[in-house]
């Protein structure tokens, strides 16, 4: 099982420059850096990739086709896998709605998944939604023993890193330090019995120590 699992922040869009919480699709196009950035992500991921997968949100959308166009691939959408529904506070970017999430976002990595963004998803409901995508793109692919590529999945900050700790394991205050900038990623290896192992976490490499990290980059764009 050489394959690995490649967990995309997609490329910086107009949501992110004005820091709103913009979760619902289709939501913000990319900005032209975001697209720049989509390219370089492409022409830096040295291992093969077999799939191109993405999110049905726009950003997530033009994401990956600046990726296929790079590797030659075409591009793939899948349900589920968008970014944590906000409810009443979508499209806010005042720092009391930045506040709310952030603290609901917490109990979730802490293990509090039963309590709901206010008028939206559960982390639960994020999870029962995200996680039969991958395990479906698993038993279809990387636990075949004859697949040796990788799968990217152009997907959302908030939602990788909640769907990230949950599969592999690492230290909640690790997931909630360590935010995802545009492009950064997170890349799953399958072992044995259905788990997974974190190669990689944005810069970081195991093993996966919490620390403070970047706070300033983290309060500037909260669904990193």
């Amino acid at each position: 099982m050489s394959g690995r699992l490649v967990l995309v922040r997609h490329g910086q869009s107009y949501g992110n420059v004005d820091r709103r919480l913009d979760t619902r699709p289709p939501g913000a196009e990319l900005t032209p850096l975001g697209r720049d950035q989509a390219r370089k992500f492409a022409q830096s991921h040295s291992r093969p990739t077999g799939l191109v997968i993405h999110s049905i949100a726009t950003r997530a959308l033009q994401t990956a086709a600046e990726i296929g166009t790079e590797l030659r691939l075409p591009t793939h959408q899948l349900d589920g896998l968008h970014e944590v529904q906000v409810g009443d506070l979508e499209n806010r970017n005042d720092d009391e709605a930045v506040e709310e999430f952030n603290g609901i976002y917490r109990r979730w990595q802490e293990g509090d998944l039963a309590v709901p963004m206010p008028g939206g998803e559960a982390g639960h409901e994020v999870l029962d939604r995200y996680l039969p995508v991958l395990t479906d793109l698993r038993l279809r692919y990387l636990d075949d023993d004859a697949w040796t590529s990788d799968i990217v999945v152009v997907s959302h900050g908030a939602a990788i890193r909640l769907v990230a700790k949950t599969l592999s394991g690492v230290a909640s205050d690790f997931a909630l330090e360590h935010h995802l900038a545009n492009t950064d990623s997170v890349m799953l290896a399958p072992v044995t019995d259905g788990r997974w192992s974190c190669l990689h976490w944005g810069s970081a490499a195991p093993p996966f120590y919490p620390e403070t990290a970047h706070p300033a980059e983290s309060a500037a764009d909260p669904m990193g």
